[in-house]
């Protein structure tokens, strides 16, 4: 089976999605400020098209700077966690409930105390993505086989040697299934720094789109945002691939066993 195959059903729904959606708007003649077809916003976005990639630009720069923040805060994080029970009972708590904070309610005041620079947009977008970076870590480096730590310890591994030799490199597909989770979310969280204090971005032009009622511009901004979260992510999955080609390897050979077990 060629690679590309795999996404023939995803693009199979998707079409048949959009045929549907099309169909439905036209047999109810639904208007387009409230309802438009794809054709629609098609159309739309290809218009205004050099409005919507000249606002991409900062969307994604936002996007990847916080990623970037988030991936050296998580790791830092999950790597003092393991190291330190104290750090551990201290913290872990902690991260936990900063989920549970209202970014958007945030946001505001942050602008307020920072001012409006880039600073604010990028704790925004760390605070939402820090936090699968740092328990998938964690767990990674939880992960390790007891009994090559024990034979590390035998052979007279300094504490920080094991975690460089073994706890970081064991922890890697951990991390990456984080990171793949979080940089998807680093384009809503971007996203939502530019509601708030912003004059340029898909934010931005979004609240600028739905007050004017431009519904069909509205949906070609989400559309190229999915497509910006789809990017990053494919950008996250190549790294992995790169750095750490034995992971992949053992999938395939595990899928495979499988499929013959079955």
């Amino acid at each position: 089976m060629k690679p590309w195959t795999r996404y023939l059903p995803s693009a199979a729904l998707l079409v048949i999605a959009g045929l549907a959606w099309q169909w439905i708007v036209t047999a109810r003649h639904i208007p387009s400020f409230i309802l438009p077809g794809p054709v629609d916003i098609a159309q739309t976005a290809w218009r205004l098209r050099s409005l919507l990639l000249t606002n991409a630009l900062p969307t994604t720069e936002i996007a990847v700077l916080g990623f970037l923040v988030a991936l050296a805060a998580g790791v830092l994080l999950a790597i003092a966690i393991h190291l330190s029970r104290v750090v551990e009972l201290a913290l872990y708590p902690l991260i936990i409930a900063s989920q549970a904070i209202p970014v958007l309610a945030l946001a505001p005041i942050m602008l307020l105390v920072l001012g409006f620079t880039i600073g604010p947009k990028l704790i925004i977008v760390a605070l939402i993505c820090f936090f699968p970076i740092t328990v998938n870590t964690v767990d990674g480096l939880r992960a390790v086989d007891p009994d090559l730590i024990r034979m590390m310890r035998s052979l007279g591994a300094h504490r920080l040697t094991i975690l460089r030799e073994a706890e970081l490199p064991g922890a890697l597909p951990y991390l990456f299934s984080g990171a793949k989770v979080a940089v998807t979310f680093s384009v809503i969280g971007a996203l939502y720094s530019e509601y708030v204090g912003s004059t340029e971005g898909l934010g931005y032009l979004m609240t600028q789109l739905q007050n004017q009622f431009e519904t069909g511009a509205l949906f070609g901004a989400m559309a190229l945002l999915t497509a910006i979260g789809v990017a990053l992510f494919a950008a996250v999955t190549l790294a992995e691939r790169l750095l750490i080609p034995w992971h992949r390897d053992e999938r395939a050979a595990l899928y495979t066993n499988r499929k013959g077990y079955r």
